[in-house]
C-alpha cells in the first residue's frame, strides 16, 4: 500500500496564507455576485433571451484561458546556503507558501509532496503535487527547480538560483504558470501580490526585488 505522511507547516507563514485564503474566497464570491448582478440587470432591462446571452458571454470571457503569470523575485536571508537549500527542496518551500498554506493538508505520498485543497464548500478538491530537481551551476552556485503538477500536467514552475553575497544567502527566483487562466482570476492575482512578500518575511526572507507580470 502507498505510504502517506502528514507534514507540519511553518506556523508564521501558515497564518499569513490562511488570511490570504479567507480574503481570496471573499473576492471569488464577489466576482460571482457581479456576474449574477449583470445577468439580472440585463434581464430587467431586456428579457430572458438577451439576458441569457449576456450570461453566456460573461462566463466565456471570465473563464477563457487567455492570461499567464510570470515573474522574478530576489530574496536575501541570514540563513546559510545549506539551510536555504533544505527549505527549498523540502515539502514546504518558502516561495510556495500561498500554495501549501492554502491547502487543507500537506502530505508526502510515496516520497512526493501533495497539497490537497478543497473549495465550493468541500464539494470539489484539487491535489497539486510538487516535484523538485537540484543541480550545481557552472559558477559554483545551486539551482533548484520546483514544478507543481496537476494530474501529472505542469501547473507552475519555479527556478531558484542560490548563492552567497556579503555574508548573506541570495535566492534569485524565476517563475511562470504553465497553465493559463481567465479574467476571473485577475482579482485573486492582485490580492496575492499583497501576501506573497508577507509569507516570505514570516520565514526570514527579505524581498529586495520583484517583477510580476500577468497578461496575454
Amino acid at each position: 500500500m502507498p505510504s502517506t505522511e502528514t507534514v507540519e507547516r511553518p506556523q508564521d507563514a501558515l497564518g499569513v496564507a490562511k488570511r490570504y485564503l479567507r480574503r481570496e474566497r471573499l473576492v471569488s464570491g464577489l466576482v460571482v455576485i457581479l456576474v449574477v448582478s449583470l445577468f439580472l440587470l440585463a434581464y430587467v432591462v431586456t428579457s430572458l433571451g438577451p439576458a441569457f446571452i449576456v450570461a453566456v458571454v460573461l462566463l466565456v470571457v471570465a473563464r477563457a484561458p487567455i492570461l499567464q503569470s510570470t515573474g522574478t523575485v530576489r530574496l536575501r536571508t541570514d540563513d546559510d546556503i545549506e539551510t536555504v537549500l533544505d527549505a527549498l527542496t523540502g515539502p514546504t518551500p518558502p516561495v510556495l507558501a500561498l500554495q501549501w498554506g492554502a491547502a487543507d493538508a500537506v502530505t508526502i505520498e510515496d516520497g512526493v509532496p501533495a497539497y490537497t485543497t478543497s473549495y465550493l464548500f468541500g464539494l470539489r478538491s484539487v491535489k497539486p503535487t510538487l516535484h523538485t530537481q537540484t543541480e550545481p551551476t557552472s559558477d559554483g552556485n545551486h539551482r533548484v527547480e520546483l514544478e507543481l503538477r496537476m494530474n501529472d500536467d505542469p501547473w507552475a514552475t519555479y527556478t531558484a538560483v542560490v548563492s552567497a553575497a556579503d555574508g548573506q544567502t541570495v535566492v534569485d527566483v524565476e517563475y511562470t504558470s504553465n497553465r493559463r487562466f481567465g479574467l476571473r482570476r485577475v482579482p485573486q492575482q492582485l490580492l496575492a501580490k499583497r501576501y506573497r512578500d508577507a509569507t516570505l518575511t514570516a520565514q526570514g526572507y527579505e524581498v529586495t526585488e520583484r517583477d510580476t507580470h500577468f497578461g496575454l
